[in-house]
């Protein structure tokens, strides 16, 4: 009885002080209040849950994971432009290069268009094929790729396939076993049941890609399984969109690869050539590519919102699947709509992720409260796109929620030019016409639920 009674209270006691040294740490680090708030009520009112959970999931830019893995360092790129715009600016400022022109842009608005064209970038490569995905199902589509991946590595083109290690965990090593045999490699991404207690379940890489020889990349919001892409039509596929892009822009993913590669396998590529600009007239697209993570500096994405929501002159159009943004950016897109800003949020009804939803209700009722309009698509709408005036398109991996603009791994492609823009303009006018707007009045259980919900989305 005595021993039992000396381990509770050492247990106390190194609770007490572990806990003390979490509280620091979280003062310290530059975080929502919110966010820290709800660490801090974790911690001290149900310690037992609050302090394991901090453990696994409270890392945000970690110092010690930031020396492990190099920080993207994107080569400088000549810019299309002597008089760069203020984002362009802000970039310049986080280092991030100007954007080019000469690329090519097209747009898949579709699961069997994605899946077209990543076959044939796959079909199409020479010398080396890189694809790094959050997700890749066990299913019909998967294995349609990792077949034809496997049948590249044969004919002695290198492969090098990288998968997030909660995004991908259903995935068997039997499953890849034909590709590793055929010559590619699979690596990992911060596997966490190796070390599950190294904050590695919070930083999860979220970004989506595929590189051709370091020319060609296809890029967006899907990852590779049968709800997102496939051969065939499919009732319940969700709605998603991606795109391919050719030109100078291509060397940024390609140093993303690089380093995120070398970081989870410990193998180092050397860059290739860069790719040049494409002399033809139909290549005129002007983009820039802009990572965003704890691997970068500053919180690239989450600022490029803000800017744009407190610069735009007349429309902000936000397509995403789950729409939990900070307090500052709800602010900003309720101010923008209070000055006539025509701000649309495009969301799903019912997306796969319950807590998101409820959660993000009551932002969506804030900015509708202002003047916005809030349209919700009747099926899974997996797309993430945002529109400002006719000056900018955002398009790539991050949703427009707090995990994926403060602690993923997310690369964003930035368009300027008009006939790309116009194009985006076009997809979203599309999911309007298909979406309801509005949204139902809660009761008072209703407001509860949106509001514990509110309180614990940003950690899960």
């Amino acid at each position: 009885m005595l021993a039992y009674g000396l381990l509770l209270h050492l247990a106390t006691v190194v609770g007490f002080l572990l806990g003390t040294l979490l509280i620091a740490h979280l003062i310290r680090q530059r975080r929502p209040p919110t966010d820290s708030i709800t660490w801090l009520l974790a911690i001290v009112l149900i310690p037992y849950i609050g302090l394991p959970l901090f453990l696994v999931l409270g890392g945000r830019k970690l110092r010690t994971m930031a020396r492990r893995k190099r920080s993207i360092e994107l080569a400088p790129a000549r810019s299309g432009s002597d008089a760069p715009g203020p984002l362009e600016r802000l970039w310049l400022a986080q280092g991030i290069p100007p954007a080019t022109d000469g690329n090519r842009l097209s747009l898949q608005s579709s699961g069997e268009e994605s899946y077209a064209a990543l076959m044939a970038l796959i079909a199409a490569a020479g010398r080396t094929i890189h694809i790094s995905m959050y997700l890749l199902q066990p299913d019909a589509t998967g294995r349609a790729v990792l077949a034809l991946l496997a049948a590249r590595a044969a004919t002695g083109v290198k492969v090098r396939l990288l998968l997030d290690g909660v995004g991908s965990r259903r995935i068997r090593r039997r499953t890849l076993a034909s590709l590793v045999r055929a010559g590619g490699a699979v690596a990992f991404f911060m596997p966490i049941w190796r070390r599950p207690f190294r904050r590695r379940a919070n930083l999860r890489n979220h970004r989506k890609y595929a590189i051709a020889d370091d020319r060609l990349v296809l890029a967006g919001g899907a990852n590779v399984g049968d709800e997102y892409l496939g051969p065939q039509a499919r009732a319940d596929r969700w709605h998603d969109l991606t795109f391919t892009l050719e030109g100078p822009a291509v060397a940024s993913y390609a140093e993303v690869f690089r380093a995120d590669w070398g970081f989870a396998s410990r193998e180092w590529i050397r860059p290739g050539p860069a790719p040049q600009p494409d002399p033809s007239a139909k290549a005129a697209a002007r983009v820039q590519v802009v990572p965003s993570g704890p691997d970068v500096p500053g919180d690239p994405l989450p600022d490029a919102l803000l800017t744009l929501a407190v610069s735009a002159r007349w429309r902000m159009w936000i397509v995403t699947p789950y729409f939990v943004p900070d307090d500052a950016l709800c602010r900003a897109l309720s101010l923008a709509a209070h000055r006539g800003v025509d701000v649309r949020v495009l969301v799903p009804q019912r997306s796969d992720h319950w807590v998101a939803d409820l959660a993000g209700r009551s932002y969506l009722r804030e900015i509708r409260n202002a003047g916005g309009t809030i349209l919700q698509f009747p099926a899974m709408l997996h797309a993430k796109a945002v529109l400002i005036d006719d000056q900018v398109a955002i398009l790539g991996s991050a949703n427009v929620d707090m995990r994926s603009l403060l602690l993923n791994y997310e690369a964003g492609l930035f368009v300027y030019s008009a006939a790309e823009i116009e194009t985006v303009e076009r997809w979203m006018e599309r999911l309007a016409q298909q979406a309801r707007p509005g949204l139902r009045r809660p009761g008072t259980l209703g407001e509860l639920g949106e509001g514990l919900a509110r309180l614990v989305a940003p950690q899960l």
